[in-house]
């Protein structure tokens, strides 16, 4: 009776833990949907009330719906959700389906909102001032989409496979694919706003790495310190994740010695320094920027 009774109690504490984590888990996604959906409104701001009403072009899917758009006067929404869909398919087997579904989220909700009339009207002949601010939001824009695991399709698609498989950065390597649509589009649009198109989209591009060095980033830091028991000890409490030893052999001294490796987020490491000096002053710390981290410990580090 007694054997039931524990049986019974362990079954319940097994269901109350898988029932926490189902609700964790719904809780994530539904942030992600609604920071996606945030994301999908800035952008859509910026081309219905900045880029189209100056006949600015864009880059990459947004860049051939506007050229769509000027030039034979179909929907931005339409061209989106349909071309969008077609690179989507061919992301479909680099990339995780948690991105893809992520991705296709937000594509249908930049469709809606393209639908949706100007939320304000600014007109102006200083063509610059629309083109630098639609930089910024499609930036910030771009860096919430991200931030919650997705991508607008499109061109993001293709730099997310860079950045996965190659490491280069994701602003960047948007911005790359972005101007192979921007730069023909001056047979469109005509010289001048082709080159307030190259600007927008390098702001945008610079507004993204801003964002996700500051949000995003992950940074890996070694540390070679004779107290490495209790240096990570106190590493592993902190962060709540495992720790890794690299074994390492000083040629000056010849002494072996295990280094610590870590993997962490920028406003980790910022708490992780007080600790390291307050075990041991003398630690030597390596601190370095990653630009690529895949595996499952990294939603771990969000």
């Amino acid at each position: 009776m007694i054997l039931g009774n524990e049986y019974d109690m362990l079954k319940h504490e097994a269901v109350s833990k898988e029932d926490t984590t189902m609700q964790k888990t719904t809780m994530i996604v539904i942030r992600k949907c609604l920071l996606i959906m945030l994301g999908s409104f800035i952008y859509s701001v910026a081309i219905n009330s900045l880029l189209l009403p100056h006949q600015i072009g864009e880059g990459g899917v947004t860049g051939l719906t506007a050229i769509g758009y000027y030039a034979l006067h179909i929907q931005p929404a339409l061209t989106n959700i349909v071309l969008n869909s077609i690179i989507l398919l061919i992301g479909f087997k680099l990339l995780d389906k948690k991105t893809i579904f992520y991705s296709l989220w937000c594509v249908v909700w930049i469709s809606i909102f393209l639908k949706l009339p100007p939320i304000f009207q600014y007109h102006t002949k200083q063509t610059l001032i629309p083109a630098i601010i639609a930089g910024v939001f499609m930036g910030i824009a771009l860096g919430l989409i991200y931030r919650a695991d997705g991508t607008i399709a499109g061109s993001t698609i293709i730099a997310s496979i860079l950045n996965k498989y190659l490491g280069v950065q994701t602003g960047s390597a948007m911005l790359f694919c972005d101007l192979l649509v921007a730069i023909p589009s001056g047979f469109i649009i005509g010289t001048e706003r082709m080159f307030l198109t190259m600007i927008e989209l390098y702001i945008s591009a610079v507004v993204l790495n801003i964002f996700n060095d500051m949000f995003g980033a992950k940074y890996s830091i070694k540390i070679i310190t004779p107290k490495v028991e209790q240096m990570s000890a106190s590493l592993s409490n902190q962060l709540k994740q495992g720790i890794t030893m690299v074994h390492t052999h000083g040629y000056y001294s010849g002494e072996e010695r295990a280094m610590i490796y870590i993997i962490c987020s920028k406003k980790q490491s910022a708490k992780l320094f007080p600790l390291i000096e307050q075990i041991d002053p003398n630690a030597m710390i390596v601190l370095e920027q990653v630009h690529s981290v895949a595996g499952h410990q990294l939603n771990m580090l969000k």
